[in-house]
Order: C-alpha cells, then sequence, then structure tokens
C-alpha cells in the first residue's frame, strides 16, 4: 500500500469514549482503550484524552479519572487527560484532589481538559449534583477559578486546600461546542479545544472569537487549538466508508433519541434512514475524513487550510478494534 510521501506537519492526539460494543462489554472496551493507547504512544501521538458522559448505555467513559489513571499507568510517555471532566458535576476540590493525585502518580503527564455541559441528561445531572441543577452557564467561570486557586502553590493561609493537587503544574484546557468556552479561554490565556467531531456548527466562530481576542497569560503566549474530527482509515476508500457506518448508526440513534451500543458497520445505510435523518447525519458529523490514505491526506489539508489549527484529536468509533488500531496507524502516516 502506498502513503503520501510526505506528511502533515501537524500534532496528532486522540479522543476516547471508550465506546462498548454490541456482544462486548465495558471491561472489553477498556482493555482495548489500553491497547490502542499504547499503540499511539508508539506512533508518536501527542496525547490520549478521555470524555465524561454518564447513563448512555455504549460509552464506558463515566468514571474518567479512574480510567486516566488506568490508561498513564500502562504507558509511559505519552500525555493523558480529560476530553474533558464536566466540571458542573463536581466539586472543584475533588477534581482538583483527583487531578493533583493522578499528576503525582504521573508526573508532567496529566492534563486537565474541562467542559460547561454535563455530558448526559437533565434528570442523570440531578441524580449526579445532589444539590440540585443550581449552577447556571455564568457559574462556570466560577468554579474554573476556584479550580484553578487549588492547584496553584498557597501564599497566605487559607482554610480549604487541594493534598495532594497544591501547587502542582497541571495543564488546563477549555472544551467547547460554541462560542462560550472560547471566548473564556482567550480571555484567560487558555488552550481551546472545539468538539467539531459532533457540534461543527460554530467551530470557525469559536476559532476567529478565541484568536481576536486572545490575552497572553503565564500558561501560554500565543493562541492554540485544537480540533476534534471524526477519522476513518483503512487501505482502500471503500473499507472506510464500510466502518463509518457504525458511527452515521450512532449517530442516527441519536437523533432518533436512542442511545445504544456501538453497532458493527453495514452494506447499505440508506435502507436504515430517511432522507431527512440522512441530512442530519451528514450534518452532524461534517467533519469527518473518511477514506484511504490519499483521500484522509487530502482533506485533513483542506481542513488545516480553513481553520489553521494547531493540533488535531482524532475521534473513531470504528466497531473492530484491530481497524480502528489500522486507522491511527494510518492517521499517524499522513
Amino acid at each position: 500500500m502506498q502513503h503520501p510521501k510526505k506528511k502533515i506537519n501537524l500534532a496528532m492526539s486522540v479522543l476516547d469514549l471508550v465506546m462498548v460494543n454490541t456482544g462486548g462489554s465495558p471491561s472489553q472496551s477498556m482493555r482495548n482503550s489500553l491497547d490502542l493507547a499504547r499503540h499511539v504512544e508508539r506512533w508518536g501521538y501527542n496525547r490520549y484524552w478521555l470524555a465524561e458522559h454518564h447513563n448512555i448505555k455504549g460509552i464506558a467513559s463515566a468514571a474518567t479519572s479512574v480510567l486516566i489513571g488506568f490508561i498513564a499507568g500502562g504507558t509511559s510517555t505519552i500525555r493523558v487527560g480529560s476530553g474533558g471532566i464536566m466540571l458542573p458535576n463536581h466539586s472543584p476540590l475533588v477534581i482538583a484532589e483527583q487531578f493533583g493525585t493522578l499528576e503525582s502518580l504521573y508526573p508532567g503527564r496529566i492534563e486537565l481538559g474541562l467542559g460547561r455541559a454535563p455530558g448526559t441528561d437533565r434528570l442523570t445531572a440531578m441524580a449526579l449534583r445532589r444539590g440540585g441543577l443550581d449552577e447556571s452557564e455564568e457559574d462556570f467561570p466560577n468554579s474554573v477559578e476556584e479550580l484553578m486557586s487549588y492547584l496553584t502553590p498557597q501564599t497566605t493561609g487559607t482554610d480549604v486546600r487541594a493534598t495532594p493537587g497544591e501547587g502542582l503544574n497541571i495543564p488546563i484546557w477549555l472544551l467547547g461546542s460554541s462560542i462560550f468556552s472560547a471566548q473564556l479561554a482567550a480571555e484567560w490565556g487558555l488552550p481551546f479545544a472545539f468538539a467539531s467531531h459532533f457540534a461543527p456548527a460554530h467551530l470557525e466562530s469559536a476559532i476567529n472569537i478565541y484568536r481576536e481576542r486572545f490575552q497572553p497569560s503565564k500558561t501560554l503566549q500565543e493562541p492554540y487549538i485544537m480540533a476534534a474530527v471524526n477519522v476513518f482509515a483503512a487501505d482502500t476508500d471503500e473499507e472506510a466508508n464500510r466502518l463509518f457506518t457504525s458511527v452515521q448508526l450512532m449517530a442516527l440513534g441519536m437523533i432518533r433519541r436512542n442511545h445504544g451500543l456501538l453497532q458493527p458497520p453495514v452494506s447499505n445505510m440508506d435502507d436504515l434512514w430517511d432522507q431527512l435523518e440522512k441530512y442530519a447525519v451528514g450534518e452532524r458529523l461534517k467533519y469527518s475524513f473518511v477514506g484511504g490514505p490519499a483521500k484522509i491526506k487530502n482533506g485533513l489539508e483542506s481542513f488545516l487550510n480553513q481553520t489553521q489549527v494547531d493540533e488535531i484529536m482524532g475521534v473513531s468509533h470504528i466497531y473492530d478494534h484491530t481497524a480502528r488500531l489500522r486507522s491511527f496507524e494510518i492517521l499517524s502516516l499522513i
């Protein structure tokens, strides 16, 4: 098989939701995630992030901090973090302690990406937050500030401290699928990651706002943007298109409010959706790169010319583990 001769000069990373396959189990999915992390570490990927979701049958990454420890403990050099921790579900102090513990165990390798969505439905969000849904959109910046204060060195006396956590240099990212977190990340001089793999509509506006309003900080002197995109790479375009039907089925289930396990690929989607559903799935998965090496490279080059992002985070909900490994291997060679 021929790979493109000139590689794209861009950092590549991985976002993993620890998808559970039909006929599989959360345990097997977690073991597969560790195997993937070990492979992408060897292939030169920059970071491996796990995402917090709750009450979704096909996603096994609810206990995100625990899984970060599992992945970091089974690898040696790749950075491991959250993409992200949904901060409204948690006490900032608890997150500071959890990530302080992780950073103490795996120094220099832990990253904390923060989001303001619950990562679940309203009823589950209430169950997660025993005090109810009191936190509003306006409270998110205050919670981030509180969390950051626990991680900075304390020069004056305080009654509440994160131990471990205080004084540790844990990189903090803000995550978003709209312009809200882009504005906040710019104001505070933090790196920004956009969830364009499932929410493409506001990518360009969020990038523009972040760059225009960015204020240098001790953390970051220049804007830094990472975009999450779907990548389904295979040795041929035909095989990649077949693999892609698993995520199309997943998106179709979300539109129909039916969150199930990850389905095996099918030969023909037209028997399974109507034209409106096909359009809706296509819009949701707009930033998906599907094909053999040459097609993936051309698609990513066009995306980079359009967005000028600093890093790509690949999301690959591929049913077969071996095929998923191959997809990330091909991406590493692009």
